[in-house]
């Protein structure tokens, strides 16, 4: 079939094996052409079909040699429908890293149940012995709790005050205002039920009992932080809470993580176009606006630059790991310059509708959204007809 993109708001419905397939690619050729990554042998990654937790998967097998298990919940291709654009990019990431000679398992399901837990552990047990490296990168709008059942969905809201600032409408281009309401109570307890710690603590726990992390084990997982334009929406939204939940946790691992000889961190990463953030009010008229600053500066960094830079130059460039005061690795450090920002600052105080094309990259965003779903490569031909079932070896 020729499959094209079909884009419905802010979600598009279909995705293109092939286009995933060269998106992967240039990050695998990327990573190659760099130093060699060391520190690490058997690497766990929850959350590794898109995004932050494919690029480390990324660039912990080509960039270091590293053997893998992979984490994630896609959906197979049926009938007239393709698969999910992360099911592509894993179908493509296991033919080149076998074809490569790497030792790679992928485990598609729920990963906040007991069920998948067992899977993984059972396939470290029998192929990998232990873990040294679990990389939890697991983002998702809903779960279900393993053991009550409980059903929680996450929601984008402030807490306490409504919010109105700026926005746009990434398809068209049209700038405006957006009130943002305040969460209720129980949105703010699903959102960290949700996006919170809990699950990342299950999964060490199940780790743990099942004796297979490696001494001088690390942990990370992954949090955003953002400048002062964006932390009404973010940082102190519900997402925000969450994000504290999560950090606590990390706390409460490195506790434990450190009787042998390990580490848990939290990484605070560079904003980034994703399916999200471009549903996210403010967040994609910043992200716009911050490419064109970052790429003017030669400074801008996508996913697998960014966690090329986490492995290199952070969790395994000590000891000591360089942390700021909270002990959050920060990799956002570049986004966050402050000539960066004030630069940004001065841009939002005057974009438009009218000069929205030419003092941002709106017009990147929306390509780097298309790429995400494996159209707008240059490379693809995507009049061509392609099969759009891929399996996925999996366990």
């Amino acid at each position: 079939m020729i499959i094209k993109p079909r884009i419905r708001g802010f979600i598009c419905t279909t995705a293109h094996p092939v286009g995933c397939a060269h998106s992967v690619q240039e990050q695998i050729d990327w990573v190659k052409k760099q130093p060699t990554l060391k520190g690490y042998r058997n690497v766990l990654v929850i959350g590794a079909s898109t995004g932050y937790g494919l690029a480390a998967r990324i660039a912990a097998c080509f960039g270091g040699g590293a053997r893998t298990v992979g984490v994630f919940f896609e959906r197979p291709a049926l009938r007239n429908r393709t698969a999910s654009a992360g099911w592509y990019n894993s179908v493509a990431f296991e033919s080149v890293a076998r074809d490569a000679g790497y030792y790679s398992k992928s485990i598609n399901g729920d990963a906040f149940s007991d069920e998948i837990k067992e899977q993984a552990i059972s396939v470290i047990r029998k192929d990998l012995g232990d873990v040294d490296l679990v990389v939890y990168s697991l983002a998702s709008p809903r779960r279900t709790h393993p053991r009550s059942g409980a059903q929680y969905t996450s929601v984008l809201k402030t807490v306490g005050e409504p919010y109105t600032g700026k926005t746009v409408d990434i398809h068209t281009g049209v700038v405006s205002e957006v009130t943002i309401e305040p969460a209720t109570d129980d949105e703010i307890g699903n959102t960290v039920a949700v996006m919170g710690g809990e699950d990342w603590d299950l999964w060490i726990q199940a780790l743990e009992a099942a004796d297979v992390l490696a001494e001088g084990v690390r942990t990370v997982a992954f949090t955003y932080i953002g400048p002062e334009l964006t932390r009404p929406v973010y940082g102190n939204g519900t997402i925000g809470k969450a994000k504290i939940h999560l950090e606590a946790t990390a706390r409460e691992l490195d506790a434990r993580m450190r009787k042998r000889n390990g580490r848990a961190y939290i990484s605070a990463n560079k904003a980034v176009v994703t399916q999200s953030s471009a549903a996210v009010p403010v967040v994609s008229l910043y992200i716009s606006l911050l490419y064109k600053v970052m790429k003017e500066k030669h400074i801008h960094e996508g996913c697998i630059e960014q966690m090329y830079r986490l492995l290199k130059d952070r969790l395994y460039a000590g000891p000591p790991v360089p942390t700021d005061e909270s002990g959050r690795i920060r990799i956002d450090d570049l986004e966050l310059r402050e000539d960066v920002q004030s630069r940004i600052e001065s841009l939002w105080r005057s974009v438009t509708t009218e000069n929205l094309e030419a003092i941002s990259d709106v017009q990147v965003f929306r390509e780097e959204f298309l790429k995400l779903f494996g159209f707008g490569l240059p490379s693809v031909d995507y009049m061509a007809d392609v099969d759009p079932n891929q399996p996925l070896w999996c366990p």
